[in-house]
């Protein structure tokens, strides 16, 4: 299935380019059709903007390589474009630059906008490149013309778009509606299973033990044999207590583990909340196998988890991942480290983290560092470009 969903984006990305390299084609035989605003000012100005339809064309495809970055890049291509468009205007149909190019870039642009950026986001920018799309053969050329009726192709054409655009935000929608179904559905029936197994054991364990002490206290001599019951009956309190929270974590929606297919950025993510995160651009998409992300999310978790509960006056707490000598390294910091801190409460958070990463072939340091700081380290080997975890021990 993963190679199937790889073919498919190269081949949109194949179709993409060779549209691209169409309508600049096209934009040549444009061209031709107008001598050009001569020389002085107007000349200059027109020739500053004749690169503009291929940067714009560039814009559209690196929405590719940088997803999260949509809205900055249509708002560019928007603003590119009704520059060449005014500088038309200024200068006369000689100068106006041919817009084929740029229209087929706003067009992948407005249907990216539609499915990733949030909804009014999203309509300002659409609105914002269909309104360049449509004006620029209608102003650049005048509305006598002949190329004024290609606003006609750029209307339909960002229609098109649109609706493409729409139709990838519901599918991705329903499909995350499906998968959050999925995962509530196991979390209720697991702590339907556990409070049925563990609970009620336990509860039938304290009632026993409340039975046991009541009769001892009423006997003679009795009030040591109470202090044990009491004792047992304390624990069987506590234990029920802890069942209790862990049916608790089981419900919560929150703090899920990431859905297969997830990269390593939205792994990241997805555990670290509010959480201020700083990815490199190489790994951000970087899609990491289900025990590897499982590990992720549950290494941040942990660490932001032990944050809020030993270094609550924190200001500073972020989480990174870079590569480092063919590693990949993953670090929570934070600087909240108190300035007389007392003696550390047992608990095994690290003790956790490291197995879990230890069971990867990886890595993990946790201590304090200069200016009352705290770092966790997380080390992971990286493999060949083509396979960056084949290294790693993901069949334990």
């Amino acid at each position: 299935m993963r190679r199937a969903g790889t073919a498919a984006r190269r081949g949109v990305l194949v179709t993409e380019i060779a549209a691209l390299v169409a309508a600049t084609a096209a934009d040549f035989v444009l061209a031709l059709r107008f001598p050009g605003p001569g020389s002085g000012w107007t000349g200059a100005l027109a020739g500053i903007l004749a690169p503009a339809g291929s940067a714009m064309a560039v814009l559209g495809v690196l929405r590719r390589r940088f997803p999260r970055h949509v809205g900055v890049l249509g708002g560019t291509v928007a603003a590119l474009s009704a520059i060449s468009t005014v500088v038309a205007v200024l200068i006369g149909p000689g100068g106006a630059q041919p817009m084929l190019t740029e229209t087929v870039a706003a067009g992948v642009l407005t249907a990216a906008a539609c499915r990733r950026l949030a909804p009014m986001h999203a309509v300002a920018l659409t609105l914002a490149l269909g309104a360049v799309m449509i004006a620029a053969p209608l102003l650049r050329y005048g509305f006598d013309t002949t190329e004024a009726l290609l606003a006609v192709a750029a209307a339909a054409y960002w229609g098109g778009c649109l609706g493409v655009g729409l139709i990838l935000r519901d599918a991705d929608g329903r499909q995350r509606a499906v998968l959050d179904r999925v995962r509530a559905h196991e979390r209720l029936q697991l702590a339907r299973e556990l409070h049925d197994l563990v609970s009620h054991h336990v509860s039938g364990i304290v009632v026993r033990v409340q039975a046991a002490r009541a009769i001892t206290e009423a006997g003679p001599g009795g009030q040591d044999h109470a202090e044990v019951y009491r004792e047992i009956e304390e624990a069987g309190g506590e234990a029920l207590t802890a069942a209790r929270r862990l049916v608790g974590m089981l419900r919560d929606t929150e703090h899920v583990p990431p859905p297969p297919g997830t990269g390593l950025g939205d792994a990241v993510r997805a555990a670290a909340g509010s959480v201020r995160v700083d990815i490199a651009e190489e790994l951000d998409q970087l899609e990491i196998p289900p025990q590897l992300a499982a590990t992720v999310h549950r290494v941040v978790l942990e660490a932001l988890t032990n944050v809020r509960r030993h270094a609550p006056d924190a200001t500073e707490v972020s989480v990174s991942a870079r590569t480092e000598a063919d590693e990949l390294v993953l670090e929570v910091r934070n600087n909240g480290v108190p300035a007389s801190p007392g003696p550390s409460p047992g608990g095994f958070g690290i003790i956790g983290m490291t197995e879990r990463i230890t069971m990867l072939g990886g890595s993990l340091a946790a201590g304090a560092q200069p200016d009352r700081r705290w770092l966790v380290t997380a080390r992971l080997p990286l493999g060949a470009e083509e396979l960056p975890f084949s290294t790693l021990s993901l069949g334990i």
